[in-house]
């Protein structure tokens, strides 16, 4: 197949505050940060007055995002967005390849899968294999959903099973929510069984902020009553109809969440791009310009 070519502008690198710096500020940071708001046009915030920044080797992309646009060649999109500036990706799926295939595709354009989703009631020892092959650091399952408490249960034990296996192996396993984990069941939040019945050892979070909101829930609160288990956000904004937008055209505070919070990866994503290439062009440069 004749190769599609992908262009966008290259972005220069920005100076990054050291991870120790990071991680103070954080944890020094005020009052919790509620659900979607909007800053007053013209008037000085005190995001103006910070200098925090989402340190550039913490950006990566959800390649579910660009899925539509990926066909069978998924080098001419990998090439795209490494000239955007992106050198880290989360996977969902290797497309049609396998996972010393896909590898290489990655390491052809200075990509690095540091994530990737995928389920763990299958073959785990692949599973293991696979990441690893990969380069993975996390492994997170990114869907499941149940109709009864005594499920969401027997998941969890299935989780922490698994979790203590990749921990073995030198991984960390996930959990990625979406709204319904904060629904009640039966009287219970399935996303309380799931943190009550794995341990931090075995169990990250990665939060999807979007859905977080969806269901009702602050992230700030969610990360402080979880520290330190939530590793990873889904950066994903909210219109104000809540229908999907590109990152800082949204409602989502942003600013504001990354403020009071610390996590490892930054994820942009958007479920239902209307350009794909667009989204993930304006997702990185607002993570990269933001200060907090």
């Amino acid at each position: 197949m004749t190769r599609r070519a992908l262009t966008v502008p290259m972005i220069e690198e920005s100076r990054m505050p050291s991870r120790r710096t990071f991680l103070s500020t954080a944890l020094a940071a005020g009052a919790a940060v509620a659900l979607p708001s909007a800053a007053t046009p013209g008037v000085a915030t005190a995001s103006d007055r910070l200098c925090r920044r989402v340190p550039r080797e913490s950006i990566s992309i959800q390649l579910y995002t660009l899925r539509g646009i990926m066909g069978d060649d998924p080098e001419p999109v990998l090439s795209a967005l490494a000239d955007i500036g992106y050198r880290k990706v989360e996977l969902a799926g290797t497309y049609g390849r396998s996972a010393a295939e896909f590898a290489a595709v990655l390491r052809r354009h200075g990509l690095r899968a540091t994530s990737a989703h995928v389920g763990i009631d299958g073959d785990l020892d692949r599973v293991v294999s696979d990441a690893l092959t990969l380069g993975n650091k996390h492994v997170v399952v990114p869907w499941v959903n149940y109709g009864t408490l005594a499920e969401w249960k027997a998941f969890t034990v299935r989780l922490e099973a698994a979790g203590d296996k990749l921990r073995r192996a030198g991984l960390s396993l996930g959990y990625h929510n979406h709204a319904h984990e904060f629904a009640l069941v039966e009287g219970t939040r399935p996303f309380d069984v799931i943190t009550a019945g794995t341990s931090r050892r075995n169990v990250h979070l990665e939060l999807d902020l979007y859905w977080a909101v969806v269901g009702g829930v602050d992230p700030v609160e969610v990360c402080r009553a979880h520290f330190p288990r939530v590793r990873q956000f889904h950066v994903k904004d909210r219109a104000a109809d809540g229908s999907f937008a590109d990152l800082g055209t949204g409602t989502i505070d942003f600013a504001g969440i990354f403020r009071a919070t610390n996590v490892t990866e930054y994820i942009v994503e958007n479920d239902q791009p209307r350009d794909a290439l667009a989204t993930a062009r304006i997702g990185y440069d607002y993570l990269r310009d933001l200060r907090f």
